[in-house]
């Protein structure tokens, strides 16, 4: 067992910062660790299986200088996101595009949302926030359910696998997009919906390789090379905006 398998965990003195990081296996075949600062500000070092702990730290001093400036970059990025107060004027994300959202009192008419020419529309008895909210989060898990049975319809004819299309529920969580479960159900964060369709796809095809694979073994990644050979770039894309479809803003 490499010390890697031991040690999830590490850090690193940058001046008067430190600055901790987390080790991950990596997702190829490639034997180079690889750093990635995530916009929650997040260090996370990618290491092939045989890669010790004395080499991922290696890694992460030589691209010290880079991680410092990433994670200042975030920092300032988060510091000006301003919260979320469900009033019109805001933009909301669905589909990997912000849409500006418009709060119309209708005492007369029943509450609802609606998606028209680019404009998140709710009409409400009184605009209250946290009814605003509460609207626009119903909105999306029904959204969610639409738009993951259709993206899984497309691609599950990919998973040659599979000899019958999958149940997808649907679990708000806080750092997973999707599970799978040893019965093959696929579980699916709502939040998902917000991001591009090809986004969505990979979550999905993450997934259904995980009902032939159950781990992240060699197999695994050879049969998601096979179903979408850019994974990893589309991964990375998600991974970037994690922060910001996650926590809302």
């Amino acid at each position: 067992m490499s010390a890697v398998a031991v040690k999830k965990v590490g850090s690193i003195q940058y001046g008067d910062e430190q600055i901790h990081f987390a080790i991950e296996p990596r997702q190829t075949d490639k034997q180079k660790v690889l750093i990635k600062v995530h916009p929650d500000c997040q260090v996370v070092a990618h290491a092939p299986p045989s890669a010790s702990y004395d080499e991922v730290l290696n890694a992460v001093k030589k691209r010290v200088r880079w991680i410092y400036r990433q994670k200042n970059y975030f920092e300032a990025q988060r510091e000006n996101i301003l919260p979320r107060h469900y009033v019109s004027g805001e933009s909301h994300f669905y589909l990997g595009r912000r849409h500006l959202l418009k709060v119309k009192e209708e005492p007369d008419f029943k509450p609802e949302v609606k998606l028209l020419r680019g404009v998140l529309e709710v009409k409400i008895k009184a605009a209250k926030p946290e009814k605003t909210k509460a609207l626009l989060l119903d909105w999306y898990k029904l959204r969610a359910r639409d738009v993951f049975e259709r993206r899984l319809s497309e691609v599950v004819p990919q998973a040659l696998w599979l000899k019958e299309k999958p149940s997808i529920r649907l679990l708000s969580m806080q750092t997973q997009w999707g599970s799978c479960s040893p019965k093959g159900v696929v579980t699916l964060n709502p939040h998902l919906v917000k991001a591009p369709r090809e986004c969505i796809d990979y979550v999905l095809l993450h997934e259904l390789c995980h009902i032939a694979e159950h781990n992240h073994s060699e197999n695994f990644y050879r049969l998601m090379k096979q179903v979408m050979p850019h994974w990893a770039k589309v991964k990375e894309r998600l991974d970037g905006m994690a922060y910001f479809y996650l926590n809302d803003v």
